[in-house]
């Protein structure tokens, strides 16, 4: 299965939405399914530089709950009191059947976080792993990947 993004991609990322929330003092907070780019720093204790840019799809938006049990991230909120599996229902295919994520999680997002997960799970630093991103690390939205010419896609 190929990744959605290899490390030679192009890319043009969408930053006028966060300049905006900059400039009047509102969280950006993007939707469900983005893919964004935002500043993790504190990596260091995961063997990376203690900070850089990442890039990760959203998968949950404030004030939802998220559980990570036997693998299957679920999300909660008031439109469904008994959770949604995003993994299935966003219409991307994330690779996860390759491998067994034995952690538990169960978090709910203040009201300025977003959870994040990478489309190659097995291989993915990401909110599972040092918890949910605030709305003032994104930098942007994906926009639209430019290299190689034969991947060229609008997000």
């Amino acid at each position: 299965m190929q990744t959605t993004l290899m490390n030679q991609d192009r890319l043009i990322v969408w930053k006028v939405p966060r300049t905006i929330a900059r400039i009047t003092n509102t969280p950006y907070i993007p939707n469900r399914g983005d893919i964004v780019i935002f500043i993790e720093s504190g990596l260091s204790q995961f063997g990376d530089q203690d900070s850089k840019q990442l890039i990760k799809r959203v998968i949950a938006l404030p004030g939802e709950r998220v559980v990570l049990s036997n693998g299957t991230l679920t999300v909660y909120n008031a439109e469904h009191p008994e959770g949604f599996v995003p993994d299935k229902t966003l219409g991307y295919s994330p690779i996860i059947d390759e491998f067994d994520d034995s952690r538990n999680i169960d978090v709910t997002l203040a009201k300025n976080q977003v959870f994040v997960c990478g489309d190659n799970r097995p291989n993915s630093l990401d909110s599972r792993t040092f918890g949910p991103i605030d709305a003032d690390q994104i930098v942007g939205k994906l926009a639209i990947r430019l290299l190689p010419v034969s991947e060229i896609k609008k997000f």
